[in-house]
């Protein structure tokens, strides 16, 4: 019997794992990929989420593997152009974008020596059940041999098509379905260490550096944009990127050379599920999935493993108390994250973000609205909203 069984060893599942088996519970963390691998993802960390990454003693070992710290970065959209240094937030001082092969080994690695088992290349195929309750998972390893494992907890923190959701028939609380399609790639040769956000033409794009010297360089179109056929999307890229921003051309036609393939991702859906039931809880994209316009995965991700491991304090094992905990923790996500959804909800509205811009044009000069819209963009933790302390 394990305390907690926890599905998927990413962001969320790996911190979830190490916060609970620092706190003293067995914990079995379980991941159907074997590591190192990556996956799609804007790579982002923000500075919230690079504050949680040092208070849990993991920012150096990020930065060990290569990942570039950004510490400057800038927004750019017709008539308006703000740039600074990234504001401090605790320890950390900077953001930074590392591929996810390299950040989620760091975080399952510490999880492990915080204690809880990780076993990848295990598939979950069913809930394991007790008295009505969930009690563990049954899993396939990848030599096909079935197992049960028995847990006082099963903590799904498998993604947006989450499989414990699926099992548990979690319902979808908010579902305001799909706004924008993510075209990214990765290019050499980009000048400029700095983090850059850009809208323009109802398209936004970023250039984000990451690791061997490469730039994750994104467009996010509206879901209802013509794509084409897949033959002719590499140039509707590059068209897209000069409707985005001349900047982002000009980044890309000096010289850069791309690096990898085009991924073109639209399955990107805005929803709250339901995030807990007797014997079950969930965590990160399978709780709450925001469209990447804001790129604050990660970090919300770190967020949710932090309240869910300190609302469950050391209530495992006592089911009233479980459940009152996990209640808390339902709480705590809607109150931290409901404002946060809405708001990335209207600028995913490329078209009606238009208006937005109208009012930050009007203001951009003010020292205080660019310090104040720096910390927004960088993703710093507003006083009230901070996230309860788990070592």
């Amino acid at each position: 019997m394990f305390d907690v069984a926890i599905v998927g060893a990413r962001c969320a599942g790996a911190t979830t794992a190490m916060l609970l088996a620092r706190h003293g519970y067995r914990v079995l963390m379980l991941e159907r990929a074997e590591f190192p691998r990556d996956t799609l993802s804007t790579l982002l960390i923000h500075l919230r989420g690079m504050e949680l990454l040092a208070r849990w003693g993991l920012l150096k070992d990020v930065l060990a593997t290569g990942c570039p710290p950004l510490t400057e970065l800038s927004f750019s959209a017709p008539g308006i152009r703000v740039e600074g240094s990234v504001p401090a937030e605790g320890d950390a001082r900077m953001v930074c974008a590392p591929r996810r092969y390299a950040l989620d080994e760091v975080l399952a690695r510490a999880a492990v020596r915080a204690g809880a088992e990780f076993r990848p290349g295990v598939s979950v195929t069913g809930l394991h059940r007790e008295d009505g309750a969930v009690a563990g998972v049954t899993c396939r390893a990848a030599g096909g041999r079935m197992t049960v494992e028995r847990a006082r907890l099963v903590i799904g923190a498998d993604g947006r098509h989450s499989t414990v959701a699926r099992l548990v028939g979690a319902p979808y609380t908010r579902w305001d379905g799909r706004l924008t399609r993510a075209w990214y790639t990765y290019w050499s040769g980009v000048e400029g260490a700095s983090l850059r956000l850009f809208l323009g033409a109802g398209l936004g794009g970023a250039a984000i550096p990451t690791h061997d010297g490469l730039t994750l360089i994104n467009v996010q179109l509206p879901v209802g944009h013509p794509t084409g056929e897949r033959a002719e999307r590499d140039r509707l890229y590059l068209d897209l990127l000069a409707r985005a921003s001349p900047e982002l051309r000009d980044a890309v036609a000096a010289g850069a050379r791309r690096e990898d393939r085009l991924y073109c991702c639209g399955d990107l859906p805005n929803f709250f599920r339901r995030p807990y039931g007797e014997g079950w809880a969930l965590v990160g994209d399978a709780v709450l999935h925001k469209d990447p316009m804001g790129a604050q995965g990660i970090a919300d991700s770190f967020e949710q493993a932090a309240l869910l491991g300190t609302c469950l304090g050391d209530a495992l094992g006592d089911r009233e108390r479980s459940a009152a905990a996990l209640g808390r923790y339902a709480a705590a996500l809607e109150s931290r994250f409901a404002a946060p959804y809405e708001e990335n909800l209207l600028h995913a509205r490329l078209a009606e973000s238009e208006q937005v811009m109208a009012g930050l044009r009007a203001v951009q000069d003010d020292p205080r609205f660019r310090e104040a819209f720096l910390r927004t963009l960088s993703g710093a933790t507003e006083k009230q909203n901070e996230v309860p302390r788990m070592a």
